[in-house]
């Protein structure tokens, strides 16, 4: 029993390859076209990608041309190929602005964008991609059934960037002074990062990198700059403890406030 089944299936995949063989050499573009749909619904991608490479070409200018160009770029997406399905979406979207799947095309080409984009350690190109595509989709069509699921993306993508950021700031800071006031740089980086994600749930972090780096800055000062810059730390604290007046932090934050009003002339 367990032999036959073996050949009923091995007999089952030479058929399966042997259609594949035939819809490649076929001068048939609708029999392709139609080979190619019942691939996408079996899950067989790569070939569906391959019938569907060839037949676009074939159909310009009809009306399967449009079907086609969108298939193939869906074909890609569920094969998790999201660069080359990002690249055919945009196709579509491009040649038929006002198309039958555009729509989904906007969509498809966002999300696959937002799939892969990269560990927060690498280069951040794909994600501000992927938040460009979505942005772009949202303009396009705001009263999609998908926003909600394209803003959450957004929000994800723009807290991996503000991590990104966080990161760097920190990277600063551990530099301390080390040939330089580094201290600084990190206060530029996490502002420009406050100012570029406001609604980050990183943001409490960031102001509280700054008010640490403005307080080491300050202590590391020579005496003729220490009380103008402590005065910039108690500024810092007072921001800091408004947004957050309940931080799990607030502790070292009032130790700062504390070890600055000490330097302060009233």
């Amino acid at each position: 029993m367990r032999n036959f089944l073996i050949i009923i299936l091995a007999a089952m995949t030479l058929t399966g390859c042997g259609e594949y063989q035939k819809a490649q050499k076929s001068t048939d573009n609708n029999y392709k076209l139609d080979f190619a749909k019942q691939a996408f619904k079996k899950k067989k991608y790569v070939q569906a990608t391959t019938i569907l490479k060839d037949v676009i070409t074939q159909f310009k200018g009809s009306d399967k041309a449009e079907e086609s160009l969108y298939l193939l770029a869906l074909s890609y997406y569920e094969n998790k190929e999201y660069d080359e399905a990002g690249a055919y979406f945009k196709t579509y979207y491009d040649r038929y602005p006002k198309g039958k799947y555009t729509e989904l095309a906007r969509f498809y080409s966002g999300y696959g964008y937002y799939l892969d984009s990269p560990d927060v350690e690498l280069d951040q190109s794909g994600t501000i991609k992927a938040i460009e595509e979505l942005q772009a989709f949202l303009e396009y069509f705001p009263h999609s059934d998908k926003v909600s699921v394209a803003q959450n993306a957004i929000f994800e993508l723009q807290d991996k960037l503000t991590l990104k950021q966080l990161q760097n700031a920190q990277l600063y800071y551990n530099l301390g002074t080390y040939m330089d006031n580094n201290y600084e740089a990190a206060v530029i980086v996490a502002k420009n990062a406050i100012k570029d994600y406001p609604y980050s749930r990183y943001k409490e972090d960031l102001e509280l990198l700054v008010l640490k780096s403005r307080f080491q800055e300050a202590t590391q000062s020579i005496e003729s700059k220490k009380e103008d810059r402590f005065r910039v730390v108690i500024d810092e604290y007072y921001s800091y403890i408004n947004n957050y007046p309940d931080s799990p932090n607030r502790k070292e934050a009032d130790n700062i406030f504390k070890i600055a009003s000490n330097h302060v002339k009233e």
